[in-house]
């Protein structure tokens, strides 16, 4: 479903992209080209700051926001979600947050206030907040991260957690290709 929200903006969503029709997209949105935004997944920009502003959430050409994903914007803040990135099911991505190209995002993880830099991992059930992570790392499932400090102990990614990454990406643009050729089937 797309909407507008309270301040009339309406979400542009590039006519490759694949939006599931149980996904919600409100206000403020940019959806790029050759997307995937599964079952369920909200993105929603309609909070404004103090002067009545708001910056959108922008979903880079080639990534994936899989089934129930939130993304969502605090106070005019505003998402950037790189290219060739994949948000896995159920994950929140709360701005103000930017998460760079090539990132994997593994199931149930929170991020929020935060830079995750191009190239990373965050496994499943991570929490990154209030921090800049570096290009190429990776953490661990379960790890919760709140400052630059505690990133001195985060590894570099590997190359097969890169492959890992690159894999689902891949499988979710053959998603968009099939979704998108029997839209009109159902």
């Amino acid at each position: 479903m797309i909407r507008r929200n309270p301040n009339g903006d309406v979400p542009v969503v590039h006519e490759s992209a694949f939006v599931d029709p149980t996904a919600i997209l409100c206000g403020k949105v940019i959806v790029e080209a050759n997307v995937f935004i599964g079952p369920y997944a909200v993105i929603r920009a309609d909070e404004v700051d103090e002067a009545g502003g708001m910056e959108p959430i922008v979903i880079g050409a080639g990534s994936n926001i899989q089934d129930g994903v939130v993304i969502h914007c605090k106070a005019g803040g505003g998402v950037v979600i790189g290219q060739e990135s994949s948000i896995a099911h159920r994950s929140i991505v709360h701005g103000p947050c930017k998460v760079g190209n090539r990132v994997f995002i593994g199931f149930n993880s929170v991020l929020y206030n935060c830079v995750v830099g191009d190239g990373s991992v965050v496994r499943h059930n991570a929490v990154v907040e209030g921090c800049t992570v570096p290009p190429g790392f990776y953490i661990p499932s379960t790890t919760n991260v709140h400052s630059d400090e505690e990133l001195a102990r985060i590894e570099r990614v590997t190359l097969d957690q890169a492959g890992f990454s690159e894999s689902v990406a891949q499988a979710n643009h053959e998603l968009v290709k099939g979704y998108k050729r029997i839209r009109n089937e159902f």
